[in-house]
């Protein structure tokens, strides 16, 4: 569910074919994200997931597995 909700965001601030979306596809590389485009993905995934996202941990983040881990990572600590 947190990767369809992902892909979904995904599409929406990047204007991306959901079919490019895979666990090794980068945000900046890839899918040529750039900074607000990265604020306007957390923005969004904040409030569909209602997680709150730390700037240290989001800074590491290159791929959208690694951001997958992330979600599951916070939701089993709530």
């Amino acid at each position: 569910m947190e990767l369809n909700i992902l892909k979904k965001v995904l599409v929406e601030v990047l204007s991306v074919d959901e079919s490019e979306i895979h666990l090794e596809t980068t945000f900046l590389g890839d899918l040529g994200a750039d900074s607000l485009d990265i604020y306007q993905i957390i923005l969004k995934l904040e409030d569909a997931l209602q997680l709150h996202f730390e700037a240290k941990d989001v800074e590491k983040i290159e791929t959208v597995g690694q951001a997958l881990a992330l979600i599951e990572s916070m939701e089993k600590a709530v």
